[in-house]
């Protein structure tokens, strides 16, 4: 998750959000924190988009559906990639589920591999699923992902990983709030992990310490303004939401480059940083 990026997918404002009069009804439905700004949110997507294409080679953006809402532009969660190719997810929240289905026609369109795809009861968000390293998969059980999804995905990779590490999630702020595990950490290097230690489980902690990383530890503050999402671009170049100045002068303490983007509007408005901006699909 933090190799160099060379294909990402993408899903712009205009395609989510649709329109000021389509925010107005459907914010609160999605839970947003307020209701966003259409024409700021359009100029922040377009600030965070020149970062994106400054650094990777192919940007594939997902079309607009009347079949998924405001949601969808957290291109991240729908699916996750594997080394063979995309395993397709169903949300553990109910409003986002259709997305899968519009996931996987894109796939299949611009004939990306489908490795596996989840059946039954199983629930999954992209956002519990990280990479620890080529053959380590780390996976948030909470409230988007459950034990049914996780035996699922083990299955499916199988052939690809030495080790499946499932994390318990706490319960936080509740059933209606995300929080994913990536919610608490993100790899910005081999060595370097953005962390939220307060909701990490000890044996987590203890393991990246173990295993040589440096963390970056958030502040309460600039973790509620999604600090700790951070996005790598390459080993040691990252996006960050603007306004976390702590967790940026850290990460450049530690031998970063750290690029910002204004995203109240499509970022905190929503909970959904750089990292649910953007789904890999293929790093070096």
């Amino acid at each position: 998750m933090y190799k160099k990026l060379n294909r990402v997918i993408v899903k712009h404002p205009n395609d989510a959000f649709i329109s000021q009069e389509h925010l107005s009804k459907e914010w609160k439905r999605f839970n947003y924190i307020n209701e966003p700004d259409f024409a700021k949110a359009q100029q922040e997507y377009e600030q965070f988009l020149a970062i994106i294409k400054e650094h990777v080679g192919y940007v594939e953006f997902l079309p607009e559906s009347e079949r998924v809402g405001l949601d969808s532009l957290y291109a991240h969660d729908p699916v996750k990639f594997t080394p063979k190719g995309a395993i397709i997810l169903k949300s553990g929240k109910t409003l986002r589920q259709p997305e899968a289905e519009v996931y996987k026609d894109f796939l299949q369109e611009k004939e990306i591999p489908i490795v596996g795809e989840l059946t039954g009861q199983a629930v999954a968000d992209g956002g519990d699923l990280v990479w620890l390293d080529d053959r380590t998969l780390l996976i948030g059980r909470g409230y988007r992902t459950n034990d049914e999804a996780i035996q699922q995905i083990k299955e499916m990779v199988a052939d690809q990983v030495d080790e499946v590490i499932v994390v318990q999630l706490p319960h936080d702020q509740g059933e209606d709030e995300c929080l994913h595990l990536m919610s608490i950490i993100s790899i910005v290097d081999e060595d370097l992990a953005v962390v939220y230690s307060r909701l990490m489980p000890v044996f987590l902690r203890q393991m990246l310490i173990k295993r040589g990383f440096r963390l970056v530890e958030v502040p309460e503050d600039e973790y509620i303004r999604l600090g700790c999402n951070v996005l790598a671009l390459a080993p040691r170049v990252c996006m960050v939401v603007s306004g976390n100045p702590f967790t940026k002068q850290q990460l450049i303490d530690a031998g970063a480059t750290v690029y910002e983007y204004d995203g109240n509007e499509i970022s905190y408005l929503g909970t959904g940083g750089p990292t649910c901006l953007t789904c890999p699909v293929e790093r070096d």
